[in-house]
Protein backbone atom coordinates (compact mmCIF):
# COMPACT_ATOMS: atom_id res chain seq x y z
CA UNK A 1 0.00 0.00 0.00
CA UNK A 2 2.71 2.45 0.97
CA UNK A 3 4.65 1.43 -2.12
CA UNK A 4 1.67 2.24 -4.37
CA UNK A 5 1.21 5.60 -2.60
CA UNK A 6 4.86 6.48 -3.25
CA UNK A 7 4.45 5.73 -6.95
CA UNK A 8 1.41 8.01 -7.10
CA UNK A 9 3.34 10.87 -5.48
CA UNK A 10 6.21 10.35 -7.90
CA UNK A 11 3.87 10.36 -10.88
CA UNK A 12 2.14 13.51 -9.65
CA UNK A 13 5.51 15.26 -9.17
CA UNK A 14 6.59 14.37 -12.67
CA UNK A 15 3.32 15.72 -14.10
CA UNK A 16 3.71 19.00 -12.18
CA UNK A 17 7.31 19.35 -13.38
CA UNK A 18 6.32 18.69 -16.98
CA UNK A 19 3.47 21.20 -16.72
CA UNK A 20 5.77 23.86 -15.27
CA UNK A 21 8.32 23.25 -18.01
CA UNK A 22 5.65 23.52 -20.69
CA UNK A 23 4.35 26.82 -19.27
CA UNK A 24 7.89 28.18 -19.06
CA UNK A 25 8.54 27.18 -22.65
CA UNK A 26 5.37 28.94 -23.85
CA UNK A 27 6.28 32.10 -21.91
CA UNK A 28 9.82 32.17 -23.29
CA UNK A 29 8.57 31.56 -26.85
CA UNK A 30 6.09 34.45 -26.63
CA UNK A 31 8.72 36.82 -25.26
CA UNK A 32 11.15 35.86 -28.01
CA UNK A 33 8.49 36.38 -30.68
CA UNK A 34 7.61 39.82 -29.30
CA UNK A 35 11.24 40.90 -29.28
CA UNK A 36 11.69 39.64 -32.83
CA UNK A 37 8.67 41.64 -34.00
CA UNK A 38 9.89 44.93 -32.49
CA UNK A 39 12.60 46.91 -34.35
CA UNK A 40 15.75 47.36 -32.32
CA UNK A 41 16.82 50.95 -31.62
CA UNK A 42 19.89 51.79 -33.71
CA UNK A 43 22.63 54.15 -32.60
CA UNK A 44 22.28 57.61 -34.13
CA UNK A 45 24.71 60.46 -34.79
CA UNK A 46 24.37 64.16 -35.73
CA UNK A 47 25.23 65.09 -39.32
CA UNK A 48 25.18 68.46 -41.08
CA UNK A 49 22.47 68.94 -43.72
CA UNK A 50 21.36 71.85 -45.89
CA UNK A 51 18.57 73.86 -44.26
CA UNK A 52 17.67 75.40 -47.62
CA UNK A 53 18.59 75.22 -51.29
CA UNK A 54 22.19 76.32 -51.88
CA UNK A 55 23.38 77.20 -55.41
CA UNK A 56 26.60 75.96 -56.98
CA UNK A 57 29.75 77.93 -56.03
CA UNK A 58 28.16 79.42 -52.93
CA UNK A 59 29.90 80.07 -49.64
CA UNK A 60 28.09 78.14 -46.90
CA UNK A 61 26.82 80.15 -43.94
CA UNK A 62 25.53 78.95 -40.59
CA UNK A 63 21.93 79.94 -41.36
CA UNK A 64 21.96 77.65 -44.42
CA UNK A 65 22.92 74.61 -42.34
CA UNK A 66 21.42 72.49 -39.57
CA UNK A 67 22.08 69.28 -37.66
CA UNK A 68 20.04 66.13 -38.21
CA UNK A 69 20.19 62.77 -36.44
CA UNK A 70 20.75 59.73 -38.64
CA UNK A 71 21.37 56.04 -37.93
CA UNK A 72 25.08 55.35 -37.90
CA UNK A 73 24.77 52.67 -40.59
CA UNK A 74 23.13 55.11 -43.04
CA UNK A 75 25.58 58.01 -42.71
CA UNK A 76 27.43 58.43 -46.05
CA UNK A 77 31.21 58.62 -46.18
CA UNK A 78 32.54 62.16 -45.78
CA UNK A 79 29.49 63.48 -43.92
CA UNK A 80 30.33 66.43 -41.67
CA UNK A 81 29.33 66.23 -38.01
CA UNK A 82 29.64 69.91 -36.98
CA UNK A 83 28.27 73.09 -38.61
CA UNK A 84 31.60 74.84 -38.02
CA UNK A 85 33.26 72.31 -40.36
CA UNK A 86 31.05 73.41 -43.28
CA UNK A 87 30.72 77.13 -42.56
CA UNK A 88 32.79 79.23 -44.96
CA UNK A 89 33.34 76.38 -47.44
CA UNK A 90 32.49 76.71 -51.15
CA UNK A 91 30.03 74.25 -52.70
CA UNK A 92 31.06 72.37 -55.84
CA UNK A 93 27.51 71.10 -56.43
CA UNK A 94 24.00 72.43 -55.96
CA UNK A 95 22.56 71.48 -52.57
CA UNK A 96 18.91 70.75 -51.79
CA UNK A 97 17.07 71.09 -48.44
CA UNK A 98 17.84 68.14 -46.18
CA UNK A 99 20.83 66.97 -48.24
CA UNK A 100 23.79 65.70 -46.21
CA UNK A 101 26.87 67.92 -46.50
CA UNK A 102 29.86 65.88 -47.70
CA UNK A 103 33.44 67.08 -47.33
CA UNK A 104 34.36 65.89 -50.83
CA UNK A 105 31.79 68.30 -52.29
CA UNK A 106 33.28 71.38 -50.63
CA UNK A 107 36.35 73.52 -51.20
CA UNK A 108 38.11 75.57 -48.53
CA UNK A 109 38.68 79.07 -49.99
CA UNK A 110 41.69 79.57 -47.71
CA UNK A 111 43.58 76.42 -48.69
CA UNK A 112 46.55 76.91 -50.99
CA UNK A 113 46.98 74.19 -53.58
CA UNK A 114 50.25 72.66 -54.73
CA UNK A 115 50.38 75.24 -57.52
CA UNK A 116 50.38 78.02 -54.95
CA UNK A 117 46.86 79.20 -55.78
CA UNK A 118 43.89 79.43 -53.48
CA UNK A 119 41.25 76.76 -54.03
CA UNK A 120 38.63 79.04 -55.58
CA UNK A 121 35.90 78.36 -58.12
CA UNK A 122 35.45 80.88 -60.93
CA UNK A 123 32.43 80.81 -63.25
CA UNK A 124 32.94 80.89 -67.02
CA UNK A 125 31.69 84.49 -67.29
CA UNK A 126 33.75 85.79 -64.35
CA UNK A 127 37.33 86.57 -63.44
CA UNK A 128 39.21 86.49 -60.15
CA UNK A 129 40.62 89.90 -59.19
CA UNK A 130 42.87 90.91 -56.32
CA UNK A 131 42.13 94.36 -54.93
CA UNK A 132 44.33 96.19 -52.40
CA UNK A 133 42.90 95.93 -48.87
CA UNK A 134 43.61 99.56 -47.98
CA UNK A 135 40.10 100.53 -46.86
CA UNK A 136 39.26 100.82 -43.17
CA UNK A 137 36.84 97.88 -43.14
CA UNK A 138 39.59 95.56 -44.35
CA UNK A 139 42.33 96.90 -42.09
CA UNK A 140 40.26 96.41 -38.92
CA UNK A 141 39.77 92.73 -39.77
CA UNK A 142 35.97 92.73 -40.13
CA UNK A 143 35.68 91.11 -43.56
CA UNK A 144 35.83 87.37 -44.15
CA UNK A 145 35.34 85.02 -47.13
CA UNK A 146 31.72 84.83 -48.25
CA UNK A 147 30.78 88.36 -47.17
CA UNK A 148 28.73 90.47 -49.59
CA UNK A 149 29.94 94.04 -49.83
CA UNK A 150 29.39 97.29 -51.73
CA UNK A 151 32.40 99.22 -53.03
CA UNK A 152 32.20 103.01 -52.58
CA UNK A 153 34.50 105.37 -54.48
CA UNK A 154 35.42 109.05 -54.10
CA UNK A 155 37.06 110.67 -57.14
CA UNK A 156 37.94 114.18 -58.26
CA UNK A 157 36.60 114.94 -61.73
CA UNK A 158 37.81 117.62 -64.15
CA UNK A 159 35.88 120.87 -64.53
CA UNK A 160 32.42 120.42 -65.99
CA UNK A 161 32.51 116.59 -65.72
CA UNK A 162 31.63 116.01 -62.09
CA UNK A 163 28.02 115.16 -61.38
CA UNK A 164 26.10 118.30 -60.44
CA UNK A 165 28.94 120.68 -61.31
CA UNK A 166 26.93 122.79 -63.70
CA UNK A 167 28.96 125.88 -62.96
CA UNK A 168 31.94 124.44 -64.83
CA UNK A 169 33.99 123.82 -61.69
CA UNK A 170 35.50 120.41 -61.10
CA UNK A 171 35.12 118.65 -57.81
CA UNK A 172 34.93 115.45 -55.83
CA UNK A 173 32.05 113.00 -56.15
CA UNK A 174 31.34 109.91 -54.04
CA UNK A 175 29.22 107.09 -55.39
CA UNK A 176 28.35 103.41 -55.02
CA UNK A 177 30.59 101.89 -57.69
CA UNK A 178 29.73 98.17 -57.41
CA UNK A 179 27.05 96.46 -55.33
CA UNK A 180 26.69 92.99 -53.87
CA UNK A 181 30.25 91.87 -54.56
CA UNK A 182 31.28 88.61 -52.90
CA UNK A 183 34.57 88.46 -51.02
CA UNK A 184 36.02 85.16 -52.24
CA UNK A 185 39.10 85.17 -50.02
CA UNK A 186 41.56 87.25 -48.04
CA UNK A 187 45.19 87.18 -49.14
CA UNK A 188 48.19 87.77 -46.92
CA UNK A 189 46.34 87.38 -43.62
CA UNK A 190 48.65 86.19 -40.85
CA UNK A 191 47.94 85.13 -37.28
CA UNK A 192 49.78 86.97 -34.56
CA UNK A 193 52.15 84.92 -32.42
CA UNK A 194 50.37 85.83 -29.22
CA UNK A 195 46.65 85.09 -29.17
CA UNK A 196 44.41 84.35 -32.14
CA UNK A 197 44.00 87.88 -33.47
CA UNK A 198 44.74 88.17 -37.18
CA UNK A 199 46.50 90.98 -39.00
CA UNK A 200 44.90 92.92 -41.84
CA UNK A 201 44.99 91.20 -45.26
CA UNK A 202 47.12 92.57 -48.07
CA UNK A 203 44.42 92.06 -50.69
CA UNK A 204 40.81 91.02 -51.17
CA UNK A 205 39.91 88.51 -53.87
CA UNK A 206 36.71 89.30 -55.77
CA UNK A 207 35.02 86.98 -58.28
CA UNK A 208 33.41 89.47 -60.66
CA UNK A 209 32.50 90.06 -64.28
CA UNK A 210 35.30 91.23 -66.60
CA UNK A 211 33.70 94.66 -67.13
CA UNK A 212 33.46 95.22 -63.38
CA UNK A 213 37.14 94.28 -63.11
CA UNK A 214 37.98 97.00 -65.62
CA UNK A 215 35.94 99.52 -63.66
CA UNK A 216 37.77 98.67 -60.45
CA UNK A 217 41.14 98.92 -62.17
CA UNK A 218 40.29 102.32 -63.64
CA UNK A 219 39.25 103.92 -60.36
CA UNK A 220 42.30 102.41 -58.63
CA UNK A 221 44.70 103.72 -61.27
CA UNK A 222 42.95 107.10 -61.29
CA UNK A 223 43.60 107.51 -57.57
CA UNK A 224 40.06 106.93 -56.36
CA UNK A 225 39.58 106.57 -52.61
CA UNK A 226 37.93 103.24 -51.83
CA UNK A 227 35.73 102.28 -48.90
CA UNK A 228 33.91 98.97 -48.48
CA UNK A 229 30.63 98.53 -46.63
CA UNK A 230 29.36 95.15 -45.43
CA UNK A 231 25.84 94.03 -46.30
CA UNK A 232 23.53 92.26 -43.88
CA UNK A 233 23.51 88.49 -44.24
CA UNK A 234 21.22 87.31 -47.05
CA UNK A 235 20.58 90.79 -48.51
CA UNK A 236 21.25 90.67 -52.25
CA UNK A 237 18.88 93.34 -53.58
CA UNK A 238 20.33 96.49 -55.18
CA UNK A 239 20.25 99.69 -53.13
CA UNK A 240 19.05 102.93 -54.69
CA UNK A 241 21.70 105.59 -54.08
CA UNK A 242 22.63 108.98 -55.51
CA UNK A 243 26.17 110.28 -56.10
CA UNK A 244 27.19 112.77 -53.43
CA UNK A 245 29.13 115.92 -54.24
CA UNK A 246 29.38 119.46 -52.89
CA UNK A 247 26.14 120.62 -54.54
CA UNK A 248 24.30 117.58 -53.16
CA UNK A 249 25.37 118.37 -49.60
CA UNK A 250 24.48 122.06 -49.99
CA UNK A 251 21.00 121.22 -51.29
CA UNK A 252 20.37 118.30 -48.91
CA UNK A 253 21.28 120.19 -45.73
CA UNK A 254 20.37 123.71 -46.98
CA UNK A 255 23.82 125.01 -46.27
CA UNK A 256 23.99 128.79 -46.86
CA UNK A 257 26.50 129.92 -49.50
CA UNK A 258 27.73 133.31 -50.69
CA UNK A 259 25.89 132.95 -54.01
CA UNK A 260 22.67 132.12 -52.19
CA UNK A 261 22.59 135.24 -49.99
Amino acid sequence: MSRMRGCLWLTAGLLVALLAGFVGFLTLSRATAQRAGQPQAMAQVDVVVAAQAVPLRSVLKAESLQLKKMPVDTVPEGALKEIAQAEGQITTVELFPGEVILSQRLIDPNVVSASGRLALLVAEDQVLMAFPATDLMSTVGVLKPGDHVDILISMTFPAGQAAGQGSGEGGQSTFDLLQNVTVSALVGTETAQQGSQQTAPKALLFTIKPQDALILKYVKDAGGVVDIVLRASGVDKPFETEPVDLDYLINQYRIPTQTGR
